[in-house]
């Protein structure tokens, strides 16, 4: 019979031969440790330990839009890009969840044909489950095990989203904003949202009729002022692309590493991974407080403060106090 020390002493050596072999660039042990992020194992924690010290050097770059801009062709086409140039590059191609399994309805590779048997392309579809915000929950972790195998860039690719779903500026040090003519781009362009985030505009499908008019509308957009007007502050450039065929994206790469080195002038870049860092410490320390009230109660003193919210017997915000003070100090 194993000893339960036994067992935990494999269990660590099982960790760490994974992670090593990931860091040795072995395809199937970095996907391995991605599926454990996804799972919520209770491995996270040797595994973030075990990596910590190789994390840091991976520049991410958000690529995001509305449905149908091509953000998919555009990825693919600045991977290809980033590796005539040498780089080792990470996509994270965040998909809607099926209904039914909770996974990606679309398939990593399905969408990325051209980079599939590159050994130095590592592509994984990560599923929201629900989660809003255009990424799916796991996707910091995830992003933290491609840091520490030796990516150079990591791109992250969201779900199309809609003007509140900005969260990928939050986890992004450069974010890139699709536009295409055609798509009521140049209303969404007065309003606030998810072109506020913007570090890069690409205006792609540029040999299609309204292109021009986009890019006006961005221009004008930016000279009203705001977080851009201050002194020193970056101004994001207008790039035209034509991804399906390549156009445009030397234009893309030269303006990433443009911010890229603002950021790196200016103190951005560690502004931008403290907060970054920050927001995954508070989202794993939400998470375990309610894995930790769901093993403690479950759901049932829950559904007895819900009845007497409903019942009109007690507020919710003093419902809310009772449940935390159940908790354990």
């Amino acid at each position: 019979m194993v000893s339960g020390r036994a067992t935990l002493r494999g269990a660590k050596a099982d960790i760490a031969g994974l992670v090593e072999r990931a860091r040795n660039a072995d395809p199937r042990s970095v996907a391995r440790l991605i599926s454990l992020v996804e799972d919520g194992s209770p491995a996270l924690r040797e595994v973030a330990e075990r990596l910590m010290p190789f994390t840091g050097h991976a520049r991410v770059v958000g690529i995001t839009g509305s449905p149908g801009v091509g953000k998919s062709t555009s990825t693919s086409a600045l991977v290809g890009a980033l590796r005539a140039a040498g780089k080792r590059v990470a996509i994270l191609a965040v998909d809607p969840s099926s209904p039914f399994s909770g996974g990606a309805l679309l398939g990593d590779r399905v969408r990325m044909q051209d980079h599939a048997t590159d050994p130095g392309v590592f592509i994984r579809s990560m599923a929201t489950r629900g989660h809003l915000g255009g990424l799916a929950a796991a996707a910091p972790q995830a992003l933290r095990v491609l840091d520490a195998v030796g990516c150079d860039v990591v791109l992250i690719e969201t779900v199309g989203v809609g003007q509140s779903e900005v969260e990928v500026v939050q986890l992004a040090d450069t974010t890139v904003v699709l536009l295409a003519p055609g798509m009521g781009d140049g209303i969404q362009a007065a309003k606030a949202g998810i072109l506020e985030i913007a570090d890069v505009f690409v205006v792609n499908k540029a040999d299609r009729d309204g292109a021009d008019q986009v890019a006006r509308d961005l221009r004008y957009m930016l000279s009203l002022g705001g977080k851009h007007s201050t002194a020193g502050a970056w101004r994001p450039p207008i790039v035209k692309t034509v991804a399906a065929r390549a156009e445009g994206v030397d234009d893309l790469v030269a303006a990433l590493d443009k911010h890229w080195n603002w950021m790196t002038a200016t103190g951005e870049l560690p502004r931008r991974r403290q907060a970054r860092a920050g927001a995954e410490i508070e989202a794993i320390a939400v998470e375990t407080v309610r894995r930790r009230f769901s093993e403690i109660h479950g759901a049932a003193a829950l559904t007895e403060l819900a009845g007497r919210v409903a019942a009109g017997q007690l507020d919710p915000y003093a419902a809310a106090d009772e449940l935390v003070g159940s908790l354990p100090s």
